[in-house]
């Protein structure tokens, strides 16, 4: 049978590489305040219930058991939300599924607003707590929309408005519930989201950041399980009993549940949450230490209400009202808003872990000074305002944590877990102070009232969990400052970006940047009509062969060399008084200087930072490995980076690619092709594993009316855009094929006598092969 080979099919991608440089684009001057908003009207739904915690009971006419559902499904759904908005967001547009999440905390809102039953607030407080996923997905569209010198802040202030909403809510929702019907609060809860709605409309643009792959519905499934094995019994353990069975039971599904689904995630190649990249040293600490934050801010929310509110008569108490209570807490919302832009300088000149540790420092210092501070009024006032002070600096240096160590296509999902951790910190502290206040308590005219012993406590409580999360936050990577000399000693470049030097002055060390927020560098000079140096790798050791190229400000070149194998260089500046120094060596960023020119000799080492590195493996669908193998690095600019084959394991690797984001293609005989996006970040090597689809066959018969083979007939196969991918001619036996084939769709067309043609799907649902016969006649 003659046949010629059809052409293979390339399976499109379906968007533009991620993370690639996107074109700038301007957003209006609400940008932030609109999303900062939106995260304030969530958070205030959180807090919307805490007047009417004591109340519950006889407006739903149920028991107090039976009501703390009320709070504890908003928490379960909250939780789940968070991660799985934030992948749905990396996946189909932030912009969209910040709607979703606002358009839950109307309907959510609406539905408590209308009822008294339990069950229906139980599940309008549910779909409430799907909003949750609103504050990472507002951080996830900052980052994509906002220029590096205004991240920072907005950042910042988007974190924080998870304390300050529910600081700022807290008077506002007792006041409202003391004056007029407790169901106000719920149509007040759905206005501040229909605003939300509209101003999102009006002024937030859609990302065009977007990770296109499937969804992990099954990775979903089993993390909302796991969570809500997890958390039913931090918030129920005190009504069920911390050593009973449904307790302990719930405790060993919760963690059988999430090692499974850790191996599955693992094992997927499109995992709802990467938990390798969550296992990065930076993401994971940050994500322990924000336990230990939300812990801490979540305990005073329940401590001081009540302190308040006790009866002087106590000795303890301070006798105020519902709203008063109410308006002495809110200075620590107000103190939050105003500290993120002081967290955010503190983030551009120090590093985020240095603001966390000072915010983590404030907020231990706050709870061992609450221990003899809360015998008046003032006391408590001081000791909200310093605590909202520490929590807008923990809170507002997380994001930038966890968004200067993922690769923008996780940035959604990463930020939702990170807000999960916080979600999970203050679940454990309701549970541990809710225990603590029960047990300690003194009795008051026949009521068992929380006593002091027992506000100390969990003052002392709350001081440890800080003191954990202050060594948790010690341990996190720290900025590696340049190495430190004076001029006209080695400069060393750590990063491209103009550097300038000022003669006979010493020079400080110049702290390395963060990927999320840009730093001013202050003028100054360099002097020397001969520039030599050393160009080093990010570990110190020299570079040879690197390329040194030397232009003037307009962009003439000057001079060129390549280093030698000890990394040394020499180039000669003529004939201009300012010159950019360029350093480029394979697979590592190239760096800059600028420098001022004169007679003196000038001495600047380049630092050359090199990528991550880039490994993975390639198994078949059947789980074999599949050696031989073509894995191949394409840039964003289109250009190959390197291509590799793999060994006997399907395991390939790119020793050193340069940071940036590339098209990983993977393609082996007899199986369809597959093209997808990575990020690489300094220092920081990927892992991708794939399984490829085998490769499709269409072939079949042609015949007669009669029956017998046809032969010389010719066949011809059409893609599903109408273009000819492959021609045969049938042999004695009337055979064709067409083997290797990647799309799905297919046309085939037989013709010798009066045409005849056949559409065809293979692959996907249908046969990785189909037989398709034909019976031609005379027409």
């Amino acid at each position: 049978m003659a046949q010629s080979a059809p052409a293979r099919v390339e399976e499109p991608t379906s968007a533009a590489p991620v993370g690639a440089a996107l074109p700038e684009r301007e957003v209006g001057g609400g940008f932030v305040a609109v999303l900062a908003f939106c995260g304030i009207a969530v958070s205030v739904m959180q807090t919307l219930v805490v007047p009417l915690v004591s109340e519950l009971p006889q407006l739903l006419h149920t028991t107090s058991s039976n009501a703390s559902w009320v709070i504890t499904s908003t928490l379960l759904a909250g939780a789940v939300s968070t991660p799985v908005m934030g992948r749905l967001g990396d996946m189909f547009g932030k912009r969209r599924m910040l709607m979703v999440a606002l358009t839950l905390l109307v309907i959510g809102s609406l539905t408590c607003a209308v009822t008294s039953d339990l069950v229906v607030m139980v599940v309008g407080r549910a779909i409430q707590g799907g909003a949750m996923g609103a504050i990472p997905l507002g951080i996830s569209i900052m980052r994509d929309e906002l220029p590096p010198q205004r991240l920072g802040s907005a950042m910042a202030l988007m974190s924080s408005s998870l304390g300050i909403g529910g600081a700022l809510g807290l008077p506002a929702a007792a006041f409202v519930a003391q004056h007029t019907s407790w169901h106000v609060l719920f149509y007040g809860a759905a206005g501040l989201g229909a605003i939300s709605i509209a101003l999102v409309l009006a002024v937030v643009p859609e990302s065009s950041v977007r990770t296109p792959s499937r969804f992990d519905l099954v990775g979903a499934v089993g993390l909302t399980a796991g969570l809500v094995c997890l958390l039913l019994p931090i918030t129920k353990g005190g009504d069920w009993g911390w050593t009973s069975g449904t307790t302990l039971g719930l405790f060993g599904a919760a963690a059988l549940i999430l090692l499974l689904w850790g191996v599955f995630e693992l094992r997927t190649a499109e995992p709802l949450v990467d938990l390798r990249t969550t296992a990065r040293r930076q993401v994971l600490l940050t994500n322990l230490a924000s336990i230990m934050v939300g812990f801490s801010f979540y305990a005073m929310s329940l401590i001081f209400p009540q302190l308040l509110q006790l009866p002087e008569a106590t000795g303890y108490g301070l006798g105020q009202s519902m709203v008063m209570a109410g308006l002495y807490f809110a200075p620590m919302g107000v103190a939050m808003m105003l500290v993120s832009p002081l967290s955010a300088r503190i983030n551009a000149a120090r590093g985020p872990k240095v603001s966390l540790i000072i915010g983590i420092i404030v907020i231990g210092a706050t709870y061992g000074a609450g221990v003899v501070m809360i015998d008046e009024i003032w006391q408590v006032v001081t000791l909200a305002t310093a605590l909202g002070v520490g929590i807008g600096l923990a809170y507002s240096a997380m994001p930038t944590l966890i968004v200067s160590a993922v690769p923008a296509r996780e940035t959604g999902a990463a930020n939702g877990l990170n807000t999960l951790m916080r979600s999970i910190g203050m679940s454990t502290s309701s549970a541990v102070v809710g225990v603590i206040l029960a047990h300690q308590t003194t009795d008051f005219g026949g009521v068992a009232l929380p006593s002091k012993d027992g506000f100390q406590m969990s003052f002392m409580v709350a001081c440890a969990a800080s003191v954990v999360g202050l060594l948790i936050a010690f341990c996190l990577p720290a900025r590696r400052p340049a190495p430190v000399t004076s001029a006209p000693a080695a400069v060393s470049v750590p990063s491209a970006r103009s550097t300038q030097i000022a003669p006979s002055t010493p020079i400080a060390p110049e702290p390395a940047v963060e990927k999320a927020v840009a730093e001013d560098v202050a003028p100054a000079a360099l002097s020397g009509s001969v520039i030599h140096g050393r160009v080093l790798g990010s570990d110190g050791t020299p570079l040879a062969d690197a390329a040194v190229t030397l232009i003037d400000t307009g962009g003439r070149q000057l001079g060129r060399t390549v280093s030698g194998r000890d990394g040394r260089y020499t180039v000669t500046a003529t004939g201009s008084a300012s010159v950019v120094l360029i350093g480029s060596a394979p697979g590592h960023q190239p760096q800059a200087a600028t420098l001022l020119v004169a007679d003196v000799a000038v001495v600047c080492d380049l630092r050359l930072t090199g990528g991550g590195g880039l490994t993975g493996a390639v198994r078949s669908e059947n789980g074999g490995p599949l050696a031989g193998a073509t894995a191949t690095a394409t840039g964003a600019d289109g250009e190959v980076a390197g291509s590799a084959r793999t060994d006997e394991k399907g395991a390939f690797a790119f020793a050193e690619l340069a940071s940036g984001t590339y098209t990983l293609t993977l393609s082996a005989d007899g199986h369809r092709p597959h093209a997808t996006q990575v990020e690489l970040t300094a220092g920081e090597p990927i892992r991708v594993d794939i399984s490829l689809r085998p490769a499709a066959r269409v072939g079949g018969t042609v015949r007669d009316q009669g029956g017998r083979p046809l032969e010389d007939a010719r066949v011809a196969l059409l893609d599903a855009s109408g273009d000819v991918v492959g021609q045969c001619v049938t042999g004695a036996d009337g055979g064709f094929g067409f083997a290797g084939l990647t799309g799905e769709h297919y046309t085939v067309v037989a013709s010798g006598y009066a045409p005849a043609t056949r559409p065809v799907t293979v692959g996907g649902a249908a046969p990785e092969a189909r037989d398709v016969d034909f019976l031609l006649s005379h027409g």
